[in-house]
Formats: C-alpha cells, structure tokens, sequence
C-alpha cells in the first residue's frame, strides 16, 4: 500500500510540475506586459489539481478500469489553468501566445466563446502538453488552459455555485435566467470592447496585421 501510495504520489506530482510550467509561462507573458507595454490583458491567474479520488470517479464514469496509463491516455484535465482577462480579444491573443512557445504542443482547443454551449456558457478551452524534465526524463504532461473573460469567469462561477446547491437538479426557471444572464454578459463583453477601443484604439498586434 505504501509503494502504491508514492507511485501515485509521483504520477500526480508529474501533474503538479506540468501546471506549474504552464503557470510560469503566463506569468512571464504577464510581468512582460507590465513593464513593456502600455496594456496586460491578464488580469488573473488561479490553477487547480484534480485529487485522485474525482480521478477515479471519472474514469468509472466513462467505464474505464482505473490504471496509470489509462489516466494517462483518457484524462487530460487532471491539471488546469485559468486565465482571466478583460476582453474577448485578449482571450484569443492569449491562447496564441501560449500555443506559438516552442515547447507546446496543443491537444486540443474548444471555442465556447465563437459557439457558447446551451445553457450560455463561455470560455475558450485549450489542452496543451508540455514536457516535464525529471531525474528520470522528460515526460509530457497535459494540462487543461481555461481562458475567458471576467463577465465569462463570474458567470461561471454563479452556475457552478447554483448547480452545487441544487445537486445538478436545478429548478427550469434557474435555468432560464442563468442562460439570460450569459447572454447580458456577452453583451456586456462587447460593450466593453467597444468602449476600450474607442478609447485606446486597437491593440498594436491587430494594427501590425492590418497593415500586412
């Protein structure tokens, strides 16, 4: 029980270090924009590692037996990494700073921002795998990047809270107004963009590519 324990211990401190490497990359991009430019689109950056018993609920979820390598292969949000920003645009400039690094290589990308899900919910969702450099190796190590707006990130913390209140059985006039609401924040972003826009003029990387 105790080899299992440290077995589990390190394979989720892979994890931990892959999360951390993604964290110091957007830090970096974040002090850049502090003390280079005249504008940082982060505004915040909060992370989270999932605990190896949610793990395990999820793999019975989808009907898989419960080893390291199908964690490997089947899990891909054990690690994840919020980003918050002010604009829509911001979101996206984000994402392509991150995924141009050399060292990363993206999984996945789901654009709930262009196609919001159902109920309204937005954010652009990003799995990428970067390399871990232990004693033993590098080992590739993905990790789920959340990038989303304010009003996205309040929205979505309003729901989580409703639907953990409810235990996932939400009254329908809930419902309803939660997805009222997500539009109203949609709004809200683009309102905001505008006022931005109007006020500071385009961001300087959209400027250079208008002018290509």
């Amino acid at each position: 029980m105790r080899a299992l324990r440290d077995e589990t211990e390190r394979f989720l401190l892979r994890y931990k270090f892959g999360m951390d490497e993604v964290i110091t990359k957007l830090s970096i991009l974040r002090e850049e924009f502090n003390q280079a430019h005249d504008y940082n689109p982060i505004e915040h950056i909060s992370s989270r590692l999932k605990s190896l018993d949610s793990v395990v609920d999820k793999m019975r979820r989808k009907g898989v037996e419960p080893s390291f390598e199908a964690i490997r292969e089947t899990i891909t949000d054990i690690a994840g990494v919020r980003v918050t920003c002010s604009f829509v645009s911001d979101a996206y400039r984000i994402a392509e700073l991150l995924t141009a690094q050399r060292d990363i290589r993206v999984i996945r990308t789901k654009d709930y921002i262009a196609e919001p899900k159902e109920n309204g919910y937005q954010s652009l969702h990003l799995i990428v795998e970067v390399p871990v450099f232990l004693s033993t190796g590098a080992h590739p190590v993905c990790v789920e990047v959340q990038i989303r707006t304010i009003a996205m990130d309040f929205w979505a913390s309003l729901e989580h809270k409703i639907y953990y209140k409810y235990d996932r059985h939400v009254p329908d006039e809930l419902l309803e107004g939660l997805t009222d609401a997500a539009r109203t924040a949609a709004e809200l972003d683009a309102r905001m963009e505008r006022l931005h826009r109007e006020v500071h003029g385009a961001p300087a990387h959209e400027r250079r590519s208008s002018e290509v």
